[in-house]
């Protein structure tokens, strides 16, 4: 038992376990909705598009998680107007965007005389959590997971069958915006854990595992917050023991968690999908 509670021991460890469930789960329930609806690409996108928010907010001595939110923000509300009358598909809309935001967080970085300054926010630091920053990432899961319990019919409804949402009276664009915008609030908060460049694992992995398992989306969400939660603290422990980065360790475990999956259920002639 000493090697799982020693760890424990330390402040650092505690606040960054906390956090890695957090996001995890947050990321993870959120994440069913873009497995459901095909949007892998807006993870990736969104936590990209940050990073002209994340520069600017350096640069002016502001806060970065107000930068990021921002920038966030603005990426959700640019892909939903570009593509808000079906003029350009999507994933269009999100590559235009995606492709604009990036190159311009990329310029404004090269004005700072060291990439290190970024290193953090490309790859995350979930070790460098500080209680503060753990009451905020907390107060924001816990209000993205209420907006997505208030309207997870419309969400499902429009997930599956969005001409009979709009038959029925639904406003999809509307719903689409919402869901933006949580998604953009969740990037967010998950890259202080794992960084730009592995948020969106975070996001599909584990929801495409859960997805192997169920199709029934509440158990679906519930099994990905697990799959996620569980992966946040193996991949902790990993980079204690093995002394490499948290972020990445906690992605692999993800992906591990998949594989098992994937495995299990090509091999076993029992492991099936439940309805």
């Amino acid at each position: 038992m000493n090697w799982l509670l020693e760890p424990l021991q330390y402040s650092f460890m505690r606040t960054g376990l906390v956090a890695a469930v957090v996001i995890g789960a947050t990321c993870a329930v959120l994440g069913v909705y873009v497995v459901l609806r095909g949007m892998a690409f807006i993870g990736d996108a969104l936590s990209h598009t940050v990073l002209p928010g994340l520069a600017a907010a350096y640069l002016l001595g502001l806060n970065l998680l107000g930068g990021a939110i921002v920038a966030g923000l603005a990426t959700a509300f640019g892909v939903g107007w570009l593509s808000r009358r079906q003029s350009l598909r999507e994933d269009t809309a999100i590559g235009i965007t995606f492709t604009g935001m990036f190159a311009l967080g990329i310029l404004m970085m090269s004005t700072v005389s060291s990439f290190r300054d970024f290193s953090h926010i490309l790859f995350g630091n979930i070790l460098g959590v500080t209680p503060q920053n753990l009451a905020i990432l907390i107060a924001l899961s816990l209000f993205v997971l209420l907006c997505l319990l208030l309207f997870h019919k419309e969400l499902e409804l429009t997930s599956f069958d969005p001409t009979h949402a709009e038959a029925i009276g639904l406003k999809t664009d509307r719903i689409r915006y919402g869901l933006l915008i949580l998604l953009a609030l969740t990037v967010v908060t998950g890259i202080q854990a794992v960084g730009v460049v592995l948020i969106s694992a975070l996001l599909i992995t584990p929801a495409a595992t859960a997805s192997l398992v169920t199709r029934s989306v509440p158990r679906m969400m519930l099994l990905s917050a697990m799959f996620a939660s569980a992966s946040g603290l193996a991949g902790l422990y990993a980079s204690y023991y093995l002394n490499v980065s948290s972020g990445a360790a906690i992605v692999l475990s993800c992906t591990a968690a998949f594989l098992v999956v994937f495995a299990a259920k090509s091999i076993l002639p029992g492991f099936q999908k439940s309805a």
